[in-house]
């Protein structure tokens, strides 16, 4: 949210891991310049971008074989959904750091699980967000999960997230859950400070609990418990991989980045 894969900070740190490792890397964009591609982190709704997203990969012979994926903040969601409905050319292994891959609950620097006007203002957004017209736009609004309306006919009808996580009966998609399943390893990267993705569990696949903002583990969530889009099955499985960092929201070192990738890719 905010970045471009034309700034030079991305430029560098796609280069720097290629080198790292002796692989071809590349920052995958959204859009065909900086300006393009910074305003479609924001208005090109989120389905739209992960089409736009995999329509590149798949342009590119490089990648055809199949691909590591590095994710930061906001481009995880990207991936996430990449991995559901395309995968084709496949993930092998993922890497999540401080990725919004569970949805957001609250914006950013006001924790609604810590104040009663953050929960105002998450509530707003929650009201606000679940409509075809936010949905189709607005690509936060398409991961913002508020948690005291998953059963509300408009979380249930329009949430973008919602189709993702397999939640609404009668509209579960098989292939999601295939296609999830199938990567080697999820790595999934927490900021133990952070300030922009709430909950902070969410880096973790946890998330609030329903009709709450009590934060709970991976393990506790309704998706998880019933397996809606396989994350369990992933878990069982040992593919799924905990990483922490002390500071706040993407803030790590080129060092920490490359012993994750020696360490899982």
């Amino acid at each position: 949210m905010g970045d471009s894969c034309f700034n030079g900070g991305m430029k560098q740190i796609t280069a720097d891991a290629g080198k790292h490792i002796g692989s071809y890397a590349v920052c995958v964009p959204t859009g065909d310049n900086w300006l393009s591609d910074t305003l479609n982190g924001f208005l090109m709704n989120m389905d739209k971008s992960v089409d736009v997203f995999a329509a590149k990969i798949q342009a590119d012979p490089k990648l055809k074989d199949g691909f590591n994926a590095i994710g930061f903040s906001q481009g995880n969601s990207l991936i996430r959904g990449y991995i559901h409905k395309y995968n084709n050319p496949p993930v092998m292994n993922v890497l999540h750091v401080h990725g919004t891959v569970s949805g957001v609950s609250g914006i950013p620097q006001c924790n609604p699980a810590g104040s009663g006007l953050c929960q105002g203002i998450a509530a707003l957004a929650g009201d606000l967000c679940y409509n075809s017209l936010v949905q189709g736009i607005l690509f936060q609004a398409d991961y913002f999960r508020d948690p005291n309306k998953i059963t509300s006919p408009g979380y249930e009808q329009h949430s973008q997230l919602a189709l993702w996580n397999n939640e609404i009966k009668g509209k579960e998609n098989a292939t999601y859950k295939e296609n999830f399943v199938s990567v080697n390893k999820y790595v999934m990267v927490k900021a133990m400070k952070d300030t922009m993705v709430f909950p902070n569990e969410g880096e973790h696949w946890g998330h609030f609990k329903d009709g709450t903002y009590d934060a709970i583990p991976m393990n506790q969530t309704k998706w998880y418990t019933e397996d809606t889009f396989g994350l369990k099955t992933a878990d069982e499985a040992k593919k799924i991989h905990f990483e922490t960092t002390p500071g706040n929201h993407l803030q790590f070192t080129e060092t920490e980045l490359f012993g994750w990738i020696d360490k899982y890719f």
